[in-house]
């Protein structure tokens, strides 16, 4: 199995990049697939996650009406456009596997997860 992260990169503040999470031996129909971000020494921030069951989307405080995740099931693959980036939003993002996508789905540990993608952005 596998869940392999891209299209990070240096932005500007306020700027937009869109993340894509490309799942092997996962089934969107089936598995409930997110994102977290987490840098050096800093602690786990689940970012959003969407349901396999419905697609409904979960979204932490910190990125509600700036993130948009969402999924091609054809193409196995999960997406997370982020928009009006803030300083804040610096992180390394992984994609990962939740056993469950509902409330409260960011304090939760993911079940799985690949490597990360860089997310700088600069003033």
């Amino acid at each position: 199995v596998q869940l392999q992260a891209s299209g990070g990169g240096l932005v500007q503040s306020g700027g937009s990049l869109k993340l894509s999470c490309a799942a092997s031996g996962f089934t969107l129909d089936r598995d409930d697939l997110g994102w977290f971000r987490q840098g050096p020494g800093k602690e786990r921030e689940g970012v959003s996650c969407i349901s396999s069951s419905d697609g409904r989307a979960y979204y932490a405080d910190s990125v509600k009406g700036r993130f948009t995740i969402s999924r091609d099931r054809r193409k196995n693959t999960v997406y997370l456009q982020m928009t009006d980036l803030k300083l804040e939003d610096t992180d390394i993002y992984y994609c990962a596997k939740y056993d469950v996508c509902d409330y409260g789905f960011e304090a939760r540990r993911p079940h799985y997860w690949g490597s990360g993608t860089q997310v700088t952005v600069s003033s």
